[in-house]
């Protein structure tokens, strides 16, 4: 297919400077995120009709300038049509084919600069290398919106890696017959002529991938337990199930938070959509989402992401176990502390897989690949790789590190070899040969 463009005018026409690269580089998704601005704040007002599937929405992007730019480039399908564009008020020529969106738009280094994208259609998922449906991914009643690693572009336009966090706000209208439930927290709620808009302010940086509006017939709550503002959304199929839901996260948000420091955000909970064609739960920011009734093992790893993966975010895509290793070993913390399984148990249990096995084939801190990223040795090789170095520094050490970690990056982006020196000034241990054997070789290694 043949995706022609929208506007005429080629998108660095006579304009000075040079246009923004398409991709921000990530070695395994190349073209996900923009280069030359760095965004701060979106504010999306979204309209859906869940029967027709019809979206219109209006994108407000606030940005810096990074280097001279002609031209800037913005992720979005081009199954949603985008109608117009400007650039601080005045009319933007811009192109549209496959996931980029091309602006024409003269900005000088470090100049802030508001983008607005009218767009509508009939948005949908996207699969994933591995599979998987991610975005904005259709139910009986509305949307499950999961994102991770490339959704988020199927329903609004952004600069969708991780390395541009960004602040948002939600305004989103549906009929009075659906709830909108996103992240942060919410602020208002406004009905007239059969229709309710929703708006939920997210005021802690963001990644793209984590983001949501969940659309449904969902029973929502938003009420205080244990000191945590806590907004829950549960779809009435599995309401009978969800008893105590919303009471089950303060007790694990206290041990976590007395294992890694405070809880990083204004409020917290999560929105159970009852999906049994979608495998998968996500750690979208504040609100995880759940296919159905989170175990206590699932609603602890969503939990603990919220530190880990969402307040400190990897800076590239092979890094993902600094998200789900984490998640991992927190699962494991809280199965200790409720008596079920000790953390000893738990790693030699992972630990007994026989050193012949394909597991240890795939080291955690480099896959191999966009379809490798959310295999079982991410997940239980990179919380091996955290029991390996509590082995290693002693208790003391180990929890300050990961109390160090979530305060040194709160916000941010970091990488492995940040973990690794923030471990060896923390412990004053040597560890390089330690996470090399457990993060970048394949092989077993040794106790």
């Amino acid at each position: 297919m043949l995706s022609l463009p929208l506007a005429s005018a080629p998108a660095s026409a006579g304009v000075a400077g040079t246009p923004g690269s398409p991709g921000a580089g990530d070695p395994y998704f190349p073209t996900q995120g923009n280069g030359g601005y760095d965004t701060q704040h979106y504010d999306l007002a979204l309209d859906y009709n869940p029967s027709s599937n019809a979206l219109q929405g209006a994108a407000t992007i606030t940005s810096r300038a990074t280097q001279d730019l002609s031209a800037f480039n913005l992720d979005l399908v081009d199954t949603l049509t985008v109608r117009s564009v400007t650039v601080n008020g005045a009319a933007a020529a811009f192109t549209q084919s496959g996931s980029e969106l091309t602006v024409t738009a003269a900005l000088a280094p470090g100049q802030t600069f508001t983008t607005v994208v009218r767009y509508d259609g009939k948005p949908t998922h996207v699969l994933d290398p591995d599979g998987s449906r991610d975005g904005w991914i259709r139910t009986s009643d509305g949307v499950y919106n999961a994102n991770e690693p490339q959704g988020a572009m199927t329903w609004y336009p952004g600069n969708h890696h991780m390395t541009d966090k960004a602040t948002y706000r939600f305004s989103v209208t549906v009929p009075d017959t659906r709830v909108a439930v996103a992240n942060g927290d919410l602020t208002s709620r406004s009905s007239g002529g059969g229709r309710t808009t929703y708006v939920w302010d997210a005021r802690q940086p963001m990644a793209s991938y984590l983001t949501t509006v969940s659309i449904g017939k969902f029973e929502l709550t938003d009420t205080t337990l244990g000191g945590y503002r806590t907004i829950t959304a549960v779809d009435p199929k599995l309401a009978g199930q969800a008893t105590g839901f919303a009471a089950r996260h303060a007790p694990v948000l206290d041990y976590f938070s007395s294992l890694f420091g405070p809880y990083p955000f204004s409020s917290t909970g999560g929105i159970v959509d009852h999906e049994p064609n979608v495998g998968y739960a996500l750690e979208t920011q504040t609100r995880p989402i759940y296919p159905r009734v989170p175990s206590d093992n699932l609603l602890a790893h969503e939990l603990a992401h919220q530190w880990f993966g969402d307040s400190v975010t990897p800076e590239r895509w092979q890094d993902i176990w600094l998200n789900e290793g984490f998640a991992t070993y927190a699962e494991w913390l809280w199965a200790d502390r409720r008596g079920v399984r000790t953390v000893q148990a738990a790693f030699d249990a992972a630990y007994a897989v026989p050193a012949g096995d394909a597991f240890w084939q795939t080291p955690p801190a480099d896959p191999g690949g966009p379809a490798d990223l959310f295999h079982d040795p991410v997940y239980d090789r990179g919380a091996m790789t955290l029991h390996a170095l509590r082995a290693k520094v002693g208790d003391t050490a180990f929890f300050a590190i990961l109390k160090g970690w979530a305060s040194t990056y709160r916000y941010g982006n970091a990488s492995t070899a940040d973990l690794l020196a923030l471990s060896e000034q923390i412990s004053g241990a040597r560890l390089d040969t330690l996470f090399d054997a457990w993060l970048f070789q394949p092989g077993k290694p040794a106790l």
